[in-house]
């Protein structure tokens, strides 16, 4: 049977928030700690939560009640709540990006490399339960010859999103904008129904980007971003992301080859076509079809947190078996690897080569 881990938060703002509910609902899981933020903010978010508030991340190990630690702090401050647990050998879980840059991302994976803990990374797309069943369909060949992969978040953030004294749109804690926190969720997800479809590793990026519909007081990077990216199997792709289309639409993530296609938006089955058409196509279809929905398309805080659970409890489930978390540093490292890429694209005007770890 599964312990029961007790789990510490650094960060307690809103994403915080949404994982202090995801543990809640884990019978396996109980929330005992909590880190950062003003005394105030700890008192609200341990009277709201549960557990006991800490000043700092040392602060919290230091009391020696967390078998695991979550990271909701902002993405530029992912390092330091990180390798300070894994040096205690203290389980970490990360929220997405892993960090806002590579140099940043491997001191992580070097510290994971030596701890005896587990790390693991969030994307909580991968556990929607679309997404699962496109990806065991990508897996189980039914897409032939994946010809094109993409990726497509039409969102939308108001100047108040940017607005003085926010991290958020900051080069030192966002790391970039559109791509890096908004459409990394889409980003992930279409390079894991890629890599199931046996497209391999992206390759090879070529990007632009620009800031053209917030206040540039506020914002010091990408409000929009375009970019193709080409795999190692020679199939190609489009990434597109923006905080720029008022009102918002779902996020997209395309996939199609020679023998089938697959759209979702959100968490909605648009598109499920294959040339060897099965038994429970029409069930999947019925399952997951007309399940409109926005998502986090204009609000951040609209964002089903159960994927978060399903993510939570998976990396939990890892610890119990010793095995690494599906969502390792590697698989972590991807999804920001291309928008590292892309960045630099942007920024010289010629093709980049995807990094690996």
């Amino acid at each position: 049977m599964s312990k029961k881990y007790r789990i510490g938060i650094a960060g307690i703002g809103a994403i915080g928030g949404m994982h202090a509910k995801a543990i809640g609902d884990l019978p396996n899981a109980e929330l005992v700690a909590c880190c950062y933020g003003s005394p105030e903010q700890g008192a609200g978010f341990v009277g709201e939560n549960g557990g006991q508030w800490f000043e700092g991340i040392d602060q919290m190990l230091d009391a020696d009640l967390c078998d695991v630690v979550t990271v909701c702090t902002p993405s530029g401050v992912h390092l330091e709540p990180t390798v300070a647990s894994l040096k205690r050998n203290v389980h970490v879980i990360c929220e997405k990006p892993l960090e806002i840059n590579l140099d940043r991302a491997r001191q992580i994976a070097d510290a994971a490399a030596a701890s005896e803990a587990k790390l693991g990374g969030i994307f909580p797309q991968r556990f929607n339960p679309v997404v699962v069943a496109a990806h065991e369909a990508a897996a189980a060949g039914r897409l032939g010859t994946l010809a094109v992969a993409n990726a497509y978040v039409p969102w939308w953030r108001d100047d108040s999103y940017y607005g003085p004294n926010r991290w958020q749109g900051t080069k030192a804690l966002d790391g970039g904008g559109a791509l890096i926190n908004q459409s990394i969720h889409a980003i992930d997800t279409m390079l894991w129904l890629a890599a199931g479809a046996g497209a391999g590793k992206p390759v090879e990026v070529f990007g632009y980007s620009s800031m053209l519909c917030h206040n540039p007081e506020h914002i010091e990077v990408e409000d929009s971003a375009a970019a193709t990216i080409r795999f190692e199997s020679g199939a190609i792709g489009v990434v597109f992301g923006s905080t720029a289309m008022w009102p918002g639409g779902a996020m997209r993530v395309h996939v199609g080859g020679r023998d089938g296609t697959i759209e979702i938006h959100e968490q909605e089955l648009i598109t499920w076509a294959f040339r060897d058409e099965r038994s429970d196509d029409d069930a999947v279809r019925k399952e997951f079809g007309d399940k409109a929905g926005a998502g986090g398309a204009a609000d951040p805080m609209a964002i089903d947190y159960s994927n978060h659970t399903r993510n939570l409890a998976d990396f939990l489930a890892a610890v119990d078996a010793d095995r690494p978390s599906s969502i390792d540093v590697g698989e972590a490292w991807k999804a920001l690897a291309v928008i590292r890429a892309i960045y630099d694209s942007a920024e010289s005007g010629k093709p980049v080569a995807v990094a690996t770890i």
